[in-house]
């Protein structure tokens, strides 16, 4: 995996992201509101892990709705640190938010035992994991009457770098158009902890395992590189202006290729009009 800790940060000015302030919250707080309200559900779910994209948007949920209409479940697995479920349940307690906690490693360990040829891939028991998730947040919030709030940011939906029927299943995503640096400046409007703002972003799948080095490159400069893709800049264009080597650009674009389909809805053949 190509991996790229970008030293130059004079080029990096050439692809500005806009920087999220209090309308942007006032917006974001408004789409939950609507959102729940429109479907005439209760409150949300939410799969709180303690990392930030979670917690902002519990925080964010909580500016809407009040906290309690804001349901939060912590689901471990073997590798998760037991630092997460003291924050998990800190943040529940000062907040005013349920909690609950569901250990799915039995789960992802009778599905790995189906599969075949059994699962000795990491990337494979992640996917069992946040497959489980999902079925553990769908079968809490039926029972609540209340929608599941997605946690996935710009930056996961864009590279694929997310599980498909897993994390990447929501009813709602209020992340989904900012980018993970954004994402940053939104938790520090809402007032989240920095500890929080400030931890080393994980799927926390295995022991050691990070975002950025899956990536292949810091969020900083990803998150640049992604714009610059988005607006259309080729490669040379895209390097020039964040000090990315043209390799790394190239890289990301083929990978936000590759992962087309995980943002769309399955295809399939209209037979008569009026098909939904």
């Amino acid at each position: 995996m190509y991996f790229y800790i970008n030293s130059n940060h004079t080029a990096m000015a050439g692809i500005e992201l806009r920087r999220i302030g209090e309308d942007d919250v006032r917006q974001l707080v408004r789409f939950v509101e609507e959102a729940v309200e429109g479907t005439g559900c209760e409150g949300v779910v939410i799969g709180l892990s303690g990392g930030l994209d979670s917690v902002t948007v519990a925080k964010l949920c909580i500016e809407a709705l009040g906290a309690d209409k804001v349901a939060c479940v912590f689901m471990p697995v073997a590798a998760t640190p037991a630092e997460d479920r003291e924050t998990v349940r800190s943040l529940c307690s000062d907040w005013g938010m349920d909690y609950t906690e569901a250990d799915i490693q039995p789960a992802v360990d009778a599905f790995a035992r189906m599969l075949p040829a059994g699962c000795t891939d990491p990337v494979e028991s992640g996917n069992i994991s946040a497959r489980c998730r999902m079925v553990v947040l769908y079968g809490i919030a039926r029972r609540k009457g209340s929608l599941v709030i997605g946690t996935s940011n710009k930056s996961e939906l864009l590279t694929g770098y997310f599980t498909k029927f897993g994390d990447g299943s929501a009813d709602i995503r209020p992340l989904a158009d900012l980018y993970k640096t954004q994402v940053r400046q939104l938790a520090q409007c809402l007032g989240v902890p920095a500890a929080i703002i400030d931890r080393v972003p994980t799927a926390g799948f295995w022991e050691g395992q990070t975002d950025e080095a899956e990536l292949g490159m810091p969020y900083g400069d990803l998150d640049r590189v992604l714009e610059g893709l988005m607006r259309s800049m080729d490669d040379e264009a895209i390097s020039g202006l964040t000090g990315v080597p043209v390799t790394g650009v190239a890289d990301m674009r083929e990978r936000m290729a590759s992962t087309a389909h995980k943002r769309r809805q399955p295809p399939y053949p209209q037979i008569a009009p009026g098909t939904v």
